[in-house]
Order: C-alpha cells, then structure tokens, then sequence
C-alpha cells in the first residue's frame, strides 16, 4: 500500500492494482484504435490518431466521426457501466455470482424492452422502458430482500426467483410480438453495438458522471469496511444500511442504462471483477480497475464480433457469453484442481 500527501490530503493505493486499471485503460485504447481503423475503408493507426486529432480529410472525418467513433464510446461506456454496476453487485452480496446476470436486473430491463415491443414504440421508447424495467426490479429486490435489513445470501435467492420469473414473462411477451418485432427484439435481446450511435451514448456517459463520484470516492472507502462486517462496520461508524441503499440504486441505474444502450450484454458485469481480483491480488471490489477490464472487455469483443467470421458480423452479446462461459469453465477447472471445490 503506497501513500501520497499533498497539502494536507493523502491518498492511498495499491501499485499493482493501478498498473492494471492503467494497463486496461491503454488496452482498450488500442483495441478503440484498431476497432475503428477496419472496415470497408481501412485507415491505419496512424490515420485514425490524425483523425482523432483534428487533421483528417473530410472523408475520414464523416467516417470516423459519424459512423465509427460513437460505436466505439458506446462499447468503452457499456462496458465500463456494466464491470461497476457488477463490482458493486459482488461487494454488497460478498459472493463472486452477484452479478445483474443472475439477480434479475438484465431480465427486468429485458421485460420493459419487450413490453415496448409488444405495445409498438420506437427505439427512444424501448430505452426508457429497459431502463425502467431495470429499476423495478431493483425495487421489487429491496423489497424482498431488504426489507428487514441488508444480507447477502438474501438477495441472491430472491435475484434467482425474480430472475426466473422473469426470463418466463419475456419468452411469453416475445411470443406475443409479430413476427418481425420479435426478430427485432431477439437481436436487442442477444445484445448489439449495431447502428449505436451518440443518442445511446450520451445517457450512458450522464449517468457514469453521476455514479462514479458516488461510488467511487463518496461510498468506496466505507464499502471497504463493510468487509470487516456489518456489526464492526457499523461500530466505526459507518451507516450500513443507507450505504447498501445507494450502492444497490446506483449498481442498478448503470447495469439497466447500459442495457438500454447494447441490450442484456452477458457475462460482462460478472467475468470483469473476477478477473480484476486475480490480475491485481488486492482485496476489495478494485472498482476502478474492473471499470476500465470492463471497457476493454466489451471493445475487444466487439472487435471479434465484426471481424473474426470473415462475411458474418456477430451480437456482441453472443462473443461475450461465449467468451464469459468458457473463462467460468476454465475458473471451475482451475479450482478443483486446487482443491478449493
């Protein structure tokens, strides 16, 4: 743990744990680099930074600008919105399987989307309503589980029963829909950058500039000691339950905004903390260092999605839930051949 004071104010921080947010933040950056590079028009790095800087030809701009850039912001912002809104779902429960995958939160935002869907609205409708179906669960969750004080395990079973539920009200809306409304809906469903632009963009970065703050420097410290316990936490003094109340608002307005965005992009909020642990051996949730893997995370799977299967562009969701499953398995593997399973 190093130290620096400045004027009066210190701060506190692992070494390894911020090479690693560093490290991810400058490999997102290059996979963003080489991401909006490809394509029909390829532009080398070198092109693409000129662009970037103000020094492209009109042609490079409109492609950049206009057709490549916003989908790639949109990639970094989901997927960082979706690695915190899963930190804080782990640290609040204290299990590695507290993610919105299984508590409920993607399904909720799933059930709104569709319940547009059904109706007829357009995609600014489908968005709200992800984002409000997101927060209904979130409510529904501290209801049941909350109501007479924050325990993890609680809310895990009652995330797995509202999650059910839910997952079978969807496959019901989408049997409801038309036939070409529900194949838009299975694609929003799978989750996909496709066609993202700067109106899906700009409600993702407004509410990170308002949650991280909060979670980050506001509730981060006193999360930390929440790890002693609640009792020993409460006895230096910190205000568990309030703390638990709006970390769970915060966790799920970024995990349902982001779902507005991308749709139920899998595997995300749950693979991104895991493997922040392992890569900086600190203890904690290590928020920032999960946001920026998160966005690194989503990018490079964007990146495969478009170019891996030469004449075919992939869901993003669908690299994601291979590539979220396939790191569990092998997690599974690895600890039962230590022994710790």
């Amino acid at each position: 743990m190093s130290v620096v004071r400045v004027r009066g104010w210190s701060v506190r921080f692992r070494a390894r744990a911020l090479l690693v947010g560093l490290g991810c933040a400058l490999a997102a950056g290059a996979l963003g680099v080489a991401s909006i590079g490809g394509g029909d028009y390829p532009m080398s790095p070198a092109d693409v930074l000129r662009t970037l800087a103000g020094g492209g030809t009109v042609a490079e701009d409109f492609i950049i600008g206009e057709l490549r850039l916003p989908r790639l912001v949109t990639a970094l912002l989901v997927g960082a919105a979706l690695a915190l809104g899963g930190a804080v779902f782990q640290a609040l429960v204290r299990n590695p399987l507290g993610s919105p995958d299984i508590l409920g939160v993607t399904q909720g935002a799933a059930t709104g989307a569709l319940l547009v869907v059904v109706v007829g609205g357009g995609t600014l409708a489908l968005a709200g309503a992800a984002v409000a179906g997101g927060l209904a669960t979130g409510v529904l969750l501290w209801a049941v589980a909350w109501a007479r004080g924050a325990h993890g395990h609680r809310l895990i079973l009652a995330g797995i029963g509202v999650a059910a539920i839910l997952t079978g009200v969807n496959g019901w809306l989408l049997t409801r829909a038309q036939l070409m409304d529900a194949a838009r809906a299975v694609l929003w469903l799978t989750g996909s950058l496709d066609g993202r632009g700067w109106a899906q963009a700009v409600p993702v970065a407004v509410t990170l500039a308002v949650a991280v703050p909060v979670v980050l420097f506001a509730c981060g410290p006193a999360l930390r000691m929440t790890e002693l316990g609640d009792d020993t936490a409460a006895a230096l003094g910190v205000p568990v339950r309030g703390l638990r109340t709006t970390l769970l608002v915060a966790a799920v307005l970024l995990v349902s905004v982001a779902a507005s965005a991308a749709g139920p992009v899998n595997f995300v909020a749950l693979t991104a903390p895991h493997l922040t642990r392992r890569l900086t051996r600190a203890p904690g949730p290590n928020l920032a260092a999960a946001m920026a893997l998160g966005a690194a995370m989503l990018v490079a799977a964007d990146l495969i999605a478009q170019r891996g299967f030469p004449g075919h562009q992939l869901p993003v969701g669908v690299v994601t839930g291979a590539l979220g499953g396939g790191y569990l398995v092998w997690l599974l593997a690895t600890e039962r051949r230590a022994g710790r399973l």
